[in-house]
């Protein structure tokens, strides 16, 4: 049996080969082989598929709301110099927004400005 690797999402080690992608059934993550012999590096995408970088400007494109308040981030909210974080839990724009302060975001709620 081949020695394949374990998932770099999810650590899983029931990674699966289909053609020319590796395959994880726990998380769903695909990627090639290729990609396999680069360095895992950080990468966060907005809702649209654009790259991210630490200082860009992006806009809110749902209604959140903030655990333990009444209040919300409202659509068309533009945020300005973000800050990309590596996090578990799929947060991984730390930015200041005025009148709510400090927050964490998740990528899929973002489009770069």
């Amino acid at each position: 049996m081949q020695n394949l690797p374990n998932c770099p999402k999810c650590q899983s080690q029931y990674v699966y080969e289909d053609g020319s992608l590796f395959v994880c059934p726990e998380c769903g993550y695909e990627w090639s082989k290729d990609e396999e012999a680069k360095d895992d590096e950080f990468v966060v995408r907005d809702a649209n598929g654009n790259i991210l970088q630490n200082g860009d400007s992006v806009t809110i494109i749902k209604d959140l709301k903030i655990k333990g308040s009444s209040s919300a981030i409202k659509v068309g909210t533009k945020i300005k110099n973000i800050r990309l974080v590596e996090g578990s839990d799929g947060h991984n724009i730390e930015c200041k927004i005025p009148g709510v302060g400090a927050v964490k975001i998740a990528q899929k709620f973002v489009k770069k400005s």
